[in-house]
């Protein structure tokens, strides 16, 4: 436990030394964390950009279905799991740092199990997902395309009920090398299959779907081998037991409010993107929108990378009761976020009237995006804040709470103030987007509030008598 007496602190062995070593540690530990995350996440999205890609040049028919499936399968079935698997980011976590080891293999087949029942219902939906599409007003076309590539997408599914676990078990353990150099094998793979099914073999977006679902499983097996091979995860690996059972609903009641913060803002931007689609002009608004959203994606991986690093750094210190140090790494975090932030969206703002012909040669629509731009620039620096205390959220154990901050601020507020302005004030795509910024935020500020406000040394009890319950898993996370 840490002590900020006198400018002092006291280490785990009980020596003193001057705060600023602590901090300096802990800027240390964060960042050989949040280096290998942030490049994890830009070679995690990189797989769909080089599928978009690739099926960009089959033409305008196979970009358009495949966009509107991978928007769609994101939507009711990736972002969810990916959501759920952040209930592991508290008890994985937590559990690592109170050193119950065996626990978190345990914790981690309850989320296997969970997220392969969840499957069932999302792959009904995604077999009749054209039928779906055209009662939503879409081209009968493009959605019959869609559900072809959605079906064979459906393997892929199935993988990622596994991986998320796995790759949740290596993370609260901080072994983030494994994680880094399985997905930059994997990138390639999946760039090498499809430039061969596409340009030489000639099979069409269905052979693009089956690689993205060929590489899910390859996930599965390369974290799979190594997790079962390595002795580092000698602690941690537990037999599968009925235990795993047990667990399953102590890990719903993380993982839905977890899945809840991600998809609730997930959601609210497919929402808007759907919303363009009704404007004037729409496919000069849509088309902006697009870039704007791809510009923020892009630039998000950094906050999502910091966002893991610090989940994991709250997680392991409350676990361990070092209730100062798991404060100390949140604050470090989140001031490290707002410095990256400013500095992208400044440079962002210095473009603004060349970035877009990065994406289109149309002076309508470079100029358009110049408009957009700074209010593109504000969102970058409140999603990036979000990002990293909603990783402080899972780390303390608090997602219920972040889940009803998030549909506040966009549901009662952003989406709202989006229509208004797009629809009644007759400001279009601006609008929509200062709506989503509006929410955006009001998010930030929330959880700004909320962790200025946390009581960290009852966090870190709560973490501790979570961890330390015996064989009574199946009470252990009524404690939140």
């Amino acid at each position: 436990m840490e002590s900020g007496t006198s400018g002092t602190g006291i280490d785990d062995e009980g020596r003193k030394h001057p705060t600023w070593k602590r901090l300096l540690k802990e800027v240390r530990k964060v960042s050989l964390l949040a280096a290998p995350m942030i490049t994890v996440s830009i070679l995690q999205y990189m797989v769909q950009v080089v599928a978009l890609m690739m099926v960009g040049h089959l033409g305008e028919l196979p970009l358009a279905s495949v966009a509107i499936s991978i928007s769609v399968t994101n939507v009711t079935g990736y972002s969810l799991f990916i959501g759920l698997s952040g209930g592991l980011d508290t008890l994985c976590g937590q559990a690592y740092g109170a050193k119950q080891y065996k626990k978190i293999g345990t914790y981690v087949f309850s989320a296997i199990i969970s997220l392969l029942l969840i499957c069932i219902p999302i792959i009904l939906l995604w077999i009749f997902m054209d039928k779906l599409l055209i009662l939503m007003g879409q081209d009968h076309e493009i959605s019959i395309q869609a559900q072809k590539f959605a079906v064979w997408l459906i393997p892929g599914l199935v993988a990622s009920a596994i991986y998320n676990p796995l790759v949740r078990f290596l993370q609260c353990q901080s072994l983030v090398l494994p994680l880094l150099l399985n997905f930059g094998v994997v990138l390639g793979i999946n760039t090498l299959s499809c430039w061969i099914s596409v340009y030489k073999l000639k099979f069409g977006i269905q052979a693009v779907a089956f690689s993205l679902s060929l590489c899910s499983w390859l996930n599965v097996v390369f974290l799979g081998v190594y997790i079962k091979c390595s002795s580092v995860c000698e602690k941690t690996r537990a037999p599968f037991s009925k235990e795993a059972f047990y667990n399953i609903w102590p890990f719903l009641r993380f993982g839905f409010p977890a899945a809840l913060m991600v998809c609730l803002k997930w959601w609210a931007f497919e929402a808007v993107t759907l919303l363009s689609g009704r404007l004037p002009n729409p496919q000069l608004e849509t088309s902006v929108l697009s870039i704007c959203l791809n510009i923020s994606t892009l630039l998000f991986t950094v906050p999502v990378g910091l966002g893991v690093s610090v989940g994991i750094r709250v997680s392991n210190e409350l676990g361990a009761g070092n209730a100062e140090a798991a404060k100390l790494s949140a604050w470090i975090v989140t001031s490290a976020v707002v410095i990256e932030t400013l500095v992208a969206s400044v440079i962002l703002f210095g473009i603004r009237h060349v970035v877009g012909n990065a994406y289109s040669h149309s002076k309508q629509v470079v100029s358009y995006v110049a408009t957009l731009v700074p209010f593109l620039c504000l969102s970058i620096i409140t999603d990036g804040l979000q990002m990293v205390l909603s990783g402080v959220a899972k780390g303390s154990g608090w997602q219920r709470l972040g889940a009803y901050v998030n549909l506040g601020a966009f549901y009662l507020v952003g989406i709202p103030v989006a229509v208004v302005l797009a629809f009644v004030r007759h400001m279009n795509a601006k609008g929509l987007w200062i709506g989503i910024l509006v929410g955006s935020i009001l998010q930030s500020i929330l959880l700004i509030i909320v962790t200025t406000l946390t009581n960290w040394q009852k966090q870190a009890s709560k973490a501790r008598e979570r961890a330390s319950v015996g064989n009574g898993e199946r009470r252990a996370d009524n404690i939140q």
